[in-house]
């Protein structure tokens, strides 16, 4: 089922490759209640309590969802096209790919910035970063304790250097179109930290389970 694409953003960003694509009513008004709810499900971890700043942060969110979704879906629908005009010259559609997703990532960057501008009218950086935490199911804080969990013995520059790497994959894990590519996003800067952490001495292998053994101890003194 096809997304209702929200492109009043997109057209101010002058991102003229992004159509507009039609849909049914119904579909159009369940997309909008679906990202809605989870946009006030972000918002609400901000503990706003005045209830109209609460609805204006809520309907940057909201269209920053539709609009990450008119620029994902409309690049799917063109690989599509593509894939399909030259199903017998893969070379051609790679390339023709290749472009479509330059420009998206334009188009990201684009609309990256703006969100963070509007978001910043409204909030401070401390609620920024959890705005962003709440869009990536806050795998920064999670995995980043877990690092500390597993290995006590990090230095404070590895672990200021596991923080920015962490903090570069949320900035990319935002605007993912999916779960699944969101959290892909994340697990490219984990093989990143974790050859870093090979160079500097550790042995992730054993490091992990010995974790793993101190996780399960926990759990049986708690039980």
């Amino acid at each position: 089922m096809r997304k209702y694409l929200f492109i009043v953003m997109i057209a101010a960003l002058g991102m003229s490759s992004v159509h507009a694509q039609t849909a049914p009513a119904d579909e159009q008004a369940n997309y909008t209640q679906v990202i809605t709810k989870r946009a006030e499900k972000i918002v609400s971890a901000l503990n706003i309590t005045d209830s109209v700043k609460f609805k204006r942060v809520t309907d940057i969110v909201v269209n920053q969802y539709g609009n990450l979704s008119a620029i994902h879906d409309s690049r799917n629908e063109q690989v599509k096209d593509i894939k399909a005009k030259y199903a017998d010259d893969k070379t051609t559609a790679n390339t023709q790919i290749a472009l479509i997703d330059s420009n998206v990532d334009k188009q990201l960057n684009t609309l990256h910035a703006s969100y963070l501008t509007r978001l910043g009218t409204e909030l401070t950086p401390q609620q920024i970063d959890e705005v962003k935490n709440e869009m990536t199911y806050k795998i920064l804080p999670l995995t980043y304790n877990a690092y500390l969990d597993e290995l006590p013995a990090l230095t404070d520059p590895q672990k200021l250097q596991i923080k920015a790497w962490l903090t570069e994959a949320r900035e990319h894990a935002i605007d993912a179109e999916s779960s699944e590519k969101k959290h892909a996003w994340f697990g490219k800067y984990k093989g990143r930290i974790n050859n870093y952490l090979s160079a500097q001495g550790y042995d992730m292998k054993k490091a992990g389970e010995e974790w793993q053994q101190r996780i399960k101890e926990k759990s049986a003194q708690k039980g």
